[in-house]
């Protein structure tokens, strides 16, 4: 097919890290596949009499230490010229980013916005899966101290975390005779309005936690993550080592009951956690994983996403 035109919506270049970054792998297989891409942050993004413009830079990318990126001069595009908008800037899913998702709706799906953006304001990553409590641990979303104090009385061992929170930043578990659950509502109440999410939670998180990568509803990939030592976090960001896994009965039930609703609402690549026999994430808004996957199985998921994309245009 001709090369289609690809504005890549994310932070900046500066902080790519070439041998993670999914989305730096999307643009690599983007520029193999004879597209063309531009880069341009949230924040030069504007809507004007019906048309969403942003100032951006034609990019083109190389997998080379300190040399990575090359940007052309800076111009102003309409959006709704682009063939495709890839939505990659990182969370936190606050209202930045909500008010990005609604700026995008007006360009989609004329021009593919990938994940579909008002599926992504719908689909926050720690309330789409609260849409399947069979297959998560037992889990409470709530503000009332009171309630969140009658769940670890419940449950005794758990895990506390910002509803919209990324990367690991803020998880906290907090074991039976820990005294300090009052003063750590009290430090996450003061500084926002928002609800936490709090689990069970579950020693086979030592074992390691499992990012499954679904495309347009499929499970196509998947790496372990486990923790480093004296830390419960398994976020390749807090230090979890990535390991090769595939897998378990258990899994691609988990994958096939909730693979058909990510397809309908097109959340086509999504990141999930499962920790033992309970999922406990899904991942819409800036999923990760490629390229640990391509390392330790040899697959390229970044072209299994392309043929998707390209498929749609």
């Amino acid at each position: 097919m001709a090369g289609l035109k690809v504005a890549v919506q994310m932070d900046p270049m500066t902080t790519v890290d070439i041998d993670g970054d999914s989305t730096f792998a999307l643009m690599l297989e983007a520029q193999a596949r004879g597209h063309t891409l531009w880069h341009y942050e949230v924040k030069q993004m504007w809507l004007e009499g019906g048309v969403l413009s942003a100032r951006a830079h034609p990019v083109t990318v190389r997998r080379e230490a300190g040399n990575f990126y090359t940007f052309g001069p800076l111009e102003t595009l309409n959006l709704a010229d682009m063939d495709v908008v890839l939505m990659r800037q990182d969370p936190p899913f606050d209202m930045a980013y909500i008010t990005a998702t609604h700026l995008l709706e007006h360009i989609h799906p004329k021009t593919l916005v990938v994940n579909n953006p008002a599926s992504v304001r719908n689909s926050p990553e720690k309330l789409l899966v609260a849409h399947f409590p069979d297959l998560m641990p037992p889990t409470m979303i709530a503000r009332d101290a009171g309630a969140i104090r009658d769940f670890r009385a419940r449950h005794k061992d758990i895990i506390v975390k910002p509803l919209f929170g990324n990367g690991g930043i803020g998880v906290f578990r907090v074991k039976p005779d820990d005294e300090n659950l009052g003063s750590l509502l009290d430090m996450f109440f003061a500084s926002s309005r928002e609800p936490l999410m709090i689990q069970r939670y579950e020693p086979a998180v030592r074992l390691g936690d499992k990012r499954i990568i679904l495309i347009d509803g499929e499970p196509l990939g998947a790496i372990n993550r486990v923790p480093a030592e004296g830390d419960s976090r398994s976020n390749m960001h807090a230090g979890g080592r990535p390991e090769k896994t595939t897998l378990t009965t258990r899994e691609q039930e988990i994958c096939a009951r909730i693979g058909p609703a990510l397809k309908a609402a097109g959340l086509l690549f999504t990141g999930i956690d499962v920790i033992g026999d309970y999922l406990t994430e899904i991942n819409v808004t800036s999923p990760t994983g490629l390229q640990q996957v391509a390392r330790f199985d040899g697959v390229n998921l970044a072209a299994a996403i392309w043929e998707k994309i390209e498929a749609m245009r």
